[in-house]
């Protein structure tokens, strides 16, 4: 029986291809010569640490430009607050991996409702969609692809 599998990765090794670039652009810029500012990726999260509150903002934008250019979707990353501690300001954004239990009841509950003769079960942190035909799946995906969930999502193991 053809299937296939949904699930929300990041690729970790273009996450740190992506932090060193966005590295390199903070050391060569004009505006931040003399500056502490880094990036630091730790267990799934991308630290930025500067001085000053606007190059905070400008490591934001250089970050998510060195994410675009390597393909990583921009609704992995959960920004949280800046933390301001002495001199120094800190801002962490986590990147979410795998689906947790409420969007794959989403994305199991927009199956079902959508009429399409596949079904859905919850694996862990993946999604598997199984039907009798190919284009029903490929039906599936295309719905999946259109509807606005709050992660981007792969799909994997298609097997017919």
């Amino acid at each position: 029986m053809p299937s296939f599998d949904v699930v929300s990765e990041v690729d970790k090794h273009e996450l740190t291809n992506a932090v060193d670039q966005a590295r390199r652009v903070v050391e060569t810029r004009f505006d931040f010569k003399g500056v502490e500012a880094e990036f630091e990726l730790q267990d799934g999260q991308v630290i930025l640490i500067s001085e000053a509150d606007i190059q905070i903002r400008q490591m934001r934008e250089i970050i998510e430009q060195a994410f675009i250019k390597r393909g990583i979707d921009m609704k992995c990353l959960d920004w949280a607050e800046p933390i301001v501690s002495g001199q120094r300001i800190r801002l962490v954004a986590t990147v979410k991996q795998g689906i947790d239990k409420e969007l794959g009841k989403k994305i199991v509950k927009l199956i079902k409702d959508s009429k399409i003769k596949v079904q859905a079960a919850i694996q862990g942190d993946q999604v598997r969609v199984t039907g009798k035909k190919r284009d029903d799946l490929q039906q599936a995906i295309s719905l999946l692809r259109e509807s606005e969930l709050e992660l981007p999502l792969q799909f994997n193991n298609f097997r017919d």
